[in-house]
């Protein structure tokens, strides 16, 4: 070989040295108190990094069934007073290809507190076979906001739909909030359920689950609730709502128990699966998020994996609670001022679960730990709420993602629908979480492997700083960048 060619081999070498070969292909989007919202981020090769980031996609854990929000009836009577451009505009960026792409949701039954008064489809008294069933109440805005969601979600999307009281004549003590089923309306119930499924239905509305009912445990006969036991619950399931709704070719329906607060988790989840004729009826358990501002409870939700690792576990309620939204303040998302009922109201010896909080670190940090310990699908309360936190009849004002002033005909998106979108847009259907490895505590993390072959890393930095991060798979890395107070996430194709 000659000199030339020695020179020429040499360079090709050097060359191949110095040329990356070994990057991730990968995109990320982060959103950041400093203004990022969603917003694409340059990668580079291997930096000397503060972390490193290590996927383990041999390591599967559950399947994703989706992320989302509710249809309630007061998202749905906003959305009636706004212009056609912002209504179509919200409804699109929940659910259109350029959005959030919500893929799981949830809905009322009968009125809840953020309706607009009590209602129920069932309001004659006395009338066993529910012969004058009827939802004319929602069609002027719940059904017609799921419909334009439908016309809009490429790939669809599954409803949730929970009861918060049966109507009053039902019940022990003939109210709307408080009391219990009486025992002679069990089956009248039970066939409420599925004449509500069949109604939607024939409005071209499939359901895919249903709880059985809203926070059980009541709250505080504040607003619509009907109280069961552990027992009660179970015992109504496994004899009347799933015999009935199996008779009635609706076998397929995904009945979920409880329903309300992760403390108690277990001992709902025993009484649900204490045995086969009682388990076979139940899809999972539902849960929500209000016990604590910052604990996800990862015991509970792993005794109850355990205790049927084949069942859902879906979180199906959350929000800011108790509190009025702050209009068009962003910074105001990402500082720790944000209260909950607990704050002001918690027992002394729960006091300590409910600090002050910030807002997107609260749903960050509640998807991330609740995915990382067999959660599959995590649905937000309302996608929809007015400057004053409601319309609520009980005047219970909470946070919405998007917030509206229906007399300038105005929407201000929260860094809260950004946080959201995090998950809903690049966690899809059938995604199966995954394992990682991390040298940083610091930075909350999870990942899960997309149908399409895709891997979605969602990383959490509460930090004051920046940090360079490096993310492996296999023998290929890639060096990023995530901000000081942000949320990325990372798409390996």
């Amino acid at each position: 070989m000659n000199i030339k060619s020695n020179i020429v081999v040499l360079m090709t070498l050097i060359l191949s040295a110095c040329t990356p070969q070994n990057n991730l292909d990968i995109e990320v989007f982060e959103t950041s108190a400093r203004g990022n919202k969603l917003t694409p981020i340059a990668t580079g090769k291997r930096v000397s990094a503060d972390s490193e980031i290590k996927l383990l996609p041999e390591r599967e854990f559950q399947t994703i069934t989706g992320f989302g929000g509710s249809f309630t009836e007061s998202s749905a009577y906003l959305l009636n007073q706004l212009g056609p451009e912002n209504r179509k505009n919200i409804i699109n960026a929940y659910f259109g290809a350029d959005g959030a792409q919500y893929s799981l949701t949830r809905t009322h039954i009968n009125s809840c507190d953020f309706s607009l008064s009590n209602y129920s489809y069932a309001e004659v008294e006395g009338d066993m076979e529910l012969e004058h069933f009827t939802i004319e109440e929602d069609k002027e805005d719940i059904i017609p906001f799921i419909k334009e969601a439908q016309a809009l979600s490429a790939e669809g999307f599954r409803i949730i739909s929970s009861p918060w009281t049966a109507p009053p004549w039902m019940k022990d003590n003939n109210k709307w909030v408080g009391g219990k089923l009486m025992p002679e309306y069990y089956d009248t119930w039970a066939l409420f359920f599925s004449k509500y499924i069949d109604a939607y239905k024939e409005e071209g509305i499939d359901i895919w689950g249903i709880t059985v009912e809203n926070e059980p445990l009541g709250n505080n006969s504040n607003w619509e609730s009907m109280h069961f036991t552990p027992e009660e619950m179970t015992d109504f399931v496994q004899n009347h709502l799933g015999p009935k709704l199996e008779a009635d070719g609706k076998g397929d329906i995904n009945i979920l128990g409880y329903d309300q607060n992760r403390e108690h988790l277990n001992e709902w989840v025993d009484e649900m699966y204490r045995d086969e004729a009682a388990s076979k009826y139940f899809s999972g358990v539902a849960v929500h998020w209000y016990a604590s501002t910052f604990e996800v409870f990862p015991e509970a939700l792993q005794y109850a994996h355990q205790k049927a690792p084949e069942k859902h576990i879906i979180q199906s309620e959350a929000c800011v609670d108790a509190q009025v939204p702050v209009w068009q303040d962003d910074a105001w998302y990402w500082s720790k001022e944000a209260t909950d009922w607990g704050y002001d109201w918690a027992p002394e010896q729960d006091k300590h679960l409910h600090p002050k909080y910030v807002p997107v670190y609260r749903y960050a940090r509640d998807i991330i730990g609740c995915l990382n310990n067999w959660v599959d699908g995590w649905v937000d309360w309302n996608m929809v709420l007015d400057r004053q936190g409601g319309p609520n009849w009980f005047k219970n004002w909470c946070v919405a993602p998007v917030i509206v002033d229906p007399e300038q005909d105005e929407a201000y998106f929260t860094p809260l629908y950004y946080t959201l979108s995090h998950f809903s847009k690049y966690i899809r259907p059938g995604a199966v979480r995954i394992g990682f490895e991390t040298t940083d505590d610091a930075l909350l993390v999870t990942a899960a492997k997309n149908p399409d072959g895709s891997i979605a890393v969602v990383v959490l930095n509460q930090g004051m700083e920046a940090k360079e991060v490096v993310l492996s798979l296999g023998d290929k890395d890639a060096g990023l960048k995530i901000d000081a107070q942000a949320i990325q996430t990372i798409i390996v194709n």
